[in-house]
């Protein structure tokens, strides 16, 4: 990485419970094409403030988390059809003071459902109705998965999803057998120094990981987290949030510098990023 310069260009990550994934990737990647760029993450403590601030200071790119994916819409200039669609942010442009937001969740979740070839007749379960699900939702109903049932405890927010994509809502896991778990919530999820305060609990029971043939978690921290080990212990298909966070910080990458890393650098910032 270079000295910190007067011409080193700025990228930075808000969340709630930053991690280093992001930070690792990016960096790795701007030392690899020798790009005069820093990447640092926050925890905003206005998230106003935070993105004036992106605005103010001439800060290229700023990668959004939970739980700022929705609020960040109402900060910024202009909506790309990404996340138009979806009415969820994960990605800021900063071009001359010119915010313009964009999801590229919605194309990781697209590309490992494909790259995994899940049918597209097996039943889903997708708990959590945050940015992140509607992301996963509409990659689901983008797909052709027909059969999905959101889980989700508030009811407005649970079914409005849901029903925006054609789908049906749930307040709870009620019994009963699916193809394919999702988990779209904080749930098995590390973050911060002490940790997040579900971090080591399932977010599915046993039976329904037992009766599943495809699991996906999209908690990217840890890359193994509780429901991914399980997952795999009873000999399911998985697909970790690990992979998402992959995929959506390249496509980040892209959009922050234009230029698209080779596959073997974008493999060697992963694995410096998942070694930490």
């Amino acid at each position: 990485m270079p000295i910190l310069n007067k011409d080193m260009t700025l990228c930075i990550s808000l969340s709630a419970r930053p991690s280093n994934n992001g930070t690792r990737f990016h960096n790795h990647l701007y030392e690899q094409l020798d790009l005069n760029w820093i990447y640092k993450a926050f925890a905003p403590t206005d998230l106003a403030q935070a993105i004036a601030g992106v605005r103010g200071l001439g800060i290229r790119g700023c990668a959004v988390s939970m739980p700022y994916k929705e609020d960040v819409m109402a900060l910024v200039d202009e909506l790309d059809p990404s996340a138009k669609a979806i009415d969820s942010v994960n990605t800021i442009v900063n071009s001359n003071g010119h915010l313009k937001a964009y999801n590229t969740d919605y194309t990781a979740i697209e590309q490992l459902l494909q790259g995994n070839a899940v049918p597209t007749d097996y039943s889903v379960l997708v708990q959590g109705a945050g940015g992140m699900a509607k992301a996963t939702v509409a990659a689901l109903r983008d797909a052709g998965f027909t059969d999905v049932t959101v889980i989700a405890r508030n009811e407005k927010t649970g079914r409005a999803l849901a029903e925006q994509y054609g789908f049906r809502w749930r307040k709870a896991l009620d019994g009963g057998t699916v193809d394919m778990i999702i988990n779209v919530t904080p749930i098995g999820m590390e973050g911060g120094m002490a940790g997040g305060p579900d971090a080591d609990s399932l977010s599915f029971p046993e039976d329904a990981i037992g009766a599943a043939k495809v699991v996906f978690d999209v908690v990217a921290l840890p890359a193994e987290t509780p429901l991914i080990k399980a997952a795999r212990a009873a000999g399911k298909q998985v697909i970790t949030g690990a992979e998402v966070a992959t995929i959506q910080a390249l496509e980040q990458f892209v959009l922050y510098t234009g230029v698209r890393p080779t596959d073997e650098q974008v493999r060697a910032a992963e694995d410096f990023m998942r070694a930490q």
